[in-house]
């Protein structure tokens, strides 16, 4: 067994640790964190021989991160917020009412943000009856998201887009603009590329009939009644993580250090994937790693709030153990594990936290290593943990300083 590297007191420091303020404390957690990215850099850099662009600097806001659900009447656009954020069976939205007002959703999951439900029938941009404050509106934002019905007529819900992204590039360009090609499910594939295709020239043609070039407008195809939607909000929600790379670079490491296929760090409220690992993403895989957390959610729910009687405590404490029910956890946290039927590939789970668990695809025969695997994936779950603490903002910090200043763990290798 090697070490693939180790935590130390003498560490190279990168361009961009270097170019800091000169009385910045730096963390040796962060330095670990930049080392082990600037390491995955030159490793991809290397291997395809290109260099490799530097991860985009996030506008760092005041307040919460916010997301505006915009979009035309009927869009479905809070049937999108209640799947996602309120756990709303989608068979359910048939029934939800068309929004009259704004609706503002507080939520706090491993990165507290709001979720803002525009009525469609309001423009912000276009109001004779009503001035809005757009500082109040726009100043906090993290990304707008505009909503289009696929199966309906989206000439005016084009118009309208291409009109508020004008607005925006002019105050607020910033703004990450997420447009969700919604409603896809009964569509053909081909179909499917053909709206795309169309919304999308519509789009880039009126931008840059307008001067507009470089605008930073992303598309998805999207429906509530498939995980597809799960997948788009995983893309907004990343780009509103600071130092994603570095996730990417430890969740990375860990599936080239233990041969995982495939590693998602999910926000286990949601099931949005908020990083994963550099292979090529597989749509099939992430199916199987969100199901398996909603079995895992589900049994957790059965039984892990079980209120158990003093006797039934006692009686665990008793011989052959004779020790206190707390010391004979094995694992702090959650851990599970199971083996797919069709490929023979295990799938393991971990929590890190009550709202982060990284769930991961094993190749067949992981289970021969197990005890090398849990070690590499107690260093990442370590390093995770302090990952999100240093990332905080200083005023809503928890902990000092010193719990980030422990030094990371080495890798295993088999």
């Amino acid at each position: 067994m090697s070490s693939a590297f180790t935590g130390s007191s003498r560490v190279d420091v990168d361009n961009s640790t270097a170019q800091l303020p000169r009385h910045t404390y730096i963390s040796p957690a962060i330095l670990n964190l930049e080392r082990v990215y600037e390491q995955n850099r030159q490793l991809l850099q290397k291997k395809d021989g290109a260099k490799v662009p530097d991860p985009i600097t996030i506008p760092q806001t005041k307040g919460k991160p916010r997301l505006l659900l915009m979009g035309q009447r009927r869009s479905g656009k809070s049937s999108i917020s209640g799947v996602v954020f309120q756990k709303v069976s989608p068979s359910e939205t048939l029934f939800l009412e068309s929004t009259a007002r704004i609706h503002k959703n507080n939520l706090s999951s491993f990165m507290e943000f709001q979720v803002w439900d525009f009525p469609g029938q309001i423009d912000v941009f276009d109001n004779p009856n009503f001035a809005f404050d757009m500082d109040a509106i726009f100043g906090e934002i993290g990304a707008l998201i505009w909503v289009i019905d696929a199966q309906d007529d989206y000439l005016e819900a084009v118009a309208r887009l291409n009109n508020t992204i004008l607005h925006l590039q002019r105050s607020y360009p910033h703004i990450n603009i997420e447009v969700f090609i919604h409603k896809v499910d009964g569509l053909s594939d081909d179909y499917k590329l053909d709206i795309q295709r169309d919304v999308t020239i519509r789009i880039q043609d009126e931008l840059s009939d307008q001067g507009v070039e470089n605008a930073p407008v992303s598309f998805h195809l999207t429906s509530i009644y498939n995980h597809s939607i799960f997948e788009a909000f995983s893309k907004v929600i990343q780009k509103l993580i600071p130092r994603l790379g570095q996730l990417e670079a430890m969740l990375t490491n860990l599936c080239r250090t233990c041969r995982f296929e495939k590693a998602y760090l999910f926000d286990v409220t949601t099931k949005i994937y908020i990083a994963t690992d550099s292979t090529p993403e597989d749509m099939a895989s992430y199916e199987i790693c969100s199901d398996y957390l909603d079995v895992i959610i589900d049994f957790t729910q059965v039984y892990g709030n079980w209120q158990r009687s003093p006797d039934w405590r006692k009686h665990l404490e008793q011989a052959p153990w004779m020790q206190p029910l707390e010391d004979q956890v094995a694992c702090e946290r959650a851990e599970s594990g199971m083996v797919l039927s069709d490929a023979q590939r295990p799938i393991m789970l971990r929590e890190v936290d009550r709202f982060l668990a990284l769930v991961a695809i094993m190749k067949e025969g992981s289970y021969e290593k197990m005890p090398q695997i849990n070690m590499n994936v107690d260093v990442v779950v370590k390093g995770l943990t302090e990952f999100f603490e240093i990332t905080k903002p200083k005023e809503t910090r928890t902990t000092t300083e010193t719990i980030a200043g422990r030094a990371a763990g080495g890798w295993i290798n088999d």
